[in-house]
């Protein structure tokens, strides 16, 4: 669920584009993800990348019969990345907005989310005046740009290369509180180890924002990606890959 700051040159890719992907092949189809998001996007112990939307993926290709890679990028990189057709779409967790409709086209959603603020247990935190506090969040997110139209000149505000050096500074003692979207938030209250030592302040917002695939614009893999979308929330395999991940429907 990331707001990503366009790049719109393209020059570190051209390379990339010679020997990557080229156009897709009706019987492959290579996505792209960042491996920096758990539970949605990582990189397991072997080297390969996991989570939620790289399940997605997968399904997806399988209810196409067309066969699947998964192949991993820097966060920045996704969208040159796609239009010099170093893969043929992106499956990272990224929010569908205005800015980014510019320059790619979206599937239909296939889920949604939210921004909340955490804090450490106990600590009473209030949310409307957090004037001198040092709050965090990954750079070119929902949440850094939250941070940035809300708290700017107000509260110290720190951004991080990915998710998990936030983290690491909130349980250091170098935030004070921390805004992210609640669903990798929750995923890592849970398999941290810092679960009774961190909690949720205040209620999730901004819960409209939606999740799509990218793809080039006016490629027509949108149309059977929605298609098999379609089908994979009919036939339950989608209800399956998101009780893996959480106890609650995030579509």
């Amino acid at each position: 669920m990331k707001l990503k700051t366009i790049i719109m040159g393209s020059a570190l890719f051209v390379g990339a584009a010679l020997t990557g992907a080229s156009a897709q092949a009706a019987d492959k189809i290579r996505f792209a993800t960042e491996g920096a998001w758990a539970p949605f996007n990582y990189i397991d112990s072997s080297g390969k990348p996991q989570g939620f939307d790289v399940d997605i993926a997968h399904a997806l290709c399988a209810q196409m019969k067309a066969d699947c890679e998964v192949v991993t990028q820097d966060w920045d990189g996704l969208i040159p990345g796609l239009k010099v057709r170093k893969f043929d779409a992106i499956i990272a967790s990224m929010s569908i907005t205005p800015e980014r409709e510019k320059v790619v086209d979206f599937t239909n959603k296939y889920y949604s989310g939210g921004l909340r603020f955490l804090g450490r247990t106990g600590e009473k935190v209030d949310l409307k005046h957090l004037d001198g506090k040092t709050i965090g969040a990954q750079r070119a997110t929902l949440g850094a740009q939250y941070l940035e139209d809300n708290y700017a000149g107000k509260a110290k505000l720190k951004f991080y290369d990915n998710q998990d050096n936030v983290y690491l500074d909130l349980v250091s003692g170098r935030l004070d509180v921390v805004l992210s979207d609640e669903l990798p938030t929750y995923n890592w209250l849970k398999t941290s180890g810092n679960g009774d030592k961190f909690e949720f302040k205040g209620a999730a917002f901004m819960k409209n924002d939606n999740i799509g695939i990218a793809v080039r614009k006016g490629d027509k893999l949108k149309d059977k990606l929605n298609e098999a979308l379609k089908e994979i929330l009919a036939n339950g395999t989608y209800q399956k890959i998101n009780a893996k991940y959480f106890p609650f429907s995030i579509y």
